[in-house]
């Protein structure tokens, strides 16, 4: 898998242990405003009362994605500490885990040009699986859990072919509503978020070549060794 390195000294171990609570903390700051666009959305609060504490959260995963950058290069460089591996796996992880920030604004967006999904029982169920699925992934690369990324792996498949199949049935409605595109935008939005999970969810359990695999959709992978 990825992560099948050494630690090299001391000054190493504080600074990976440093790398991997900020990356703990991006995803835990992915969740909070991953939810707070979705309470928009669903009706549960206003725009205005959550817009800048989304932005002030996508701010600090931007300013943890730098911080890990910035460790990495250095020391890679200077020290010498980490491994060539260890430090492209996370130079990798870091920019999805920031990505997911960025859809959270984009479902927030929604809510500000409008859209409302308040009434609709399944929205509330796909933002609860997204919602426990950031903190799940968080959970299981912090452990390094084989079994448990698998898992989730294969339920992100799941999600994202139920989530391609429910985008084609609304794009192919004769007189869509307004909600109805607000469904198949945020769908969108909901598809990314989880692609970029399972690519850190990848780094667990796949090879460094194979690292995006699961990022695309199941029927375009190659199988690994494919050229």
């Amino acid at each position: 898998m990825a992560f099948s390195f050494l630690r090299r000294g001391t000054g190493a171990d504080a600074r990976l242990d440093d790398i991997e609570a900020t990356i703990q903390q991006m995803l835990a700051d992915d969740r909070h405003a991953f939810e707070l666009a979705m309470d928009a959305l669903l009706g549960d609060v206003r725009v205005d009362e959550i817009r800048k504490e989304v932005k002030r959260t996508d701010k600090r995963v931007n300013e943890g994605e730098r911080r890990i950058r910035r460790e990495l290069v250095v020391h890679a460089s200077v020290a010498g500490t980490f491994d060539t591996p260890a430090m492209l796996v996370y130079m990798s992880i870091v920019k999805d885990i920031e990505r997911i920030g960025d859809y959270a604004k984009n479902l927030l967006d929604l809510s500000r040009d409008g859209a409302s999904l308040a009434g609709l029982d399944v929205w509330r169920a796909h933002a609860d699986e997204v919602g426990a699925l950031i903190a799940a992934t968080a959970t299981t690369f912090a452990e390094r859990d084989v079994a448990q990324a698998r898992a989730l792996l294969a339920r992100g498949d799941v999600l994202l072919d139920e989530y391609d199949d429910e985008v084609s049935r609304l794009v192919k409605l004769t007189t869509p509503t307004q909600q109805d595109v607000a469904q198949a935008l945020a769908l969108r939005y909901l598809k990314r978020v989880v692609a970029h999970l399972t690519n850190v969810l990848s780094s667990v359990v796949m090879p460094l070549d194979q690292l995006d695999y699961f990022d695309e959709d199941p029927e375009d992978r190659d199988e690994p060794g494919d050229e």
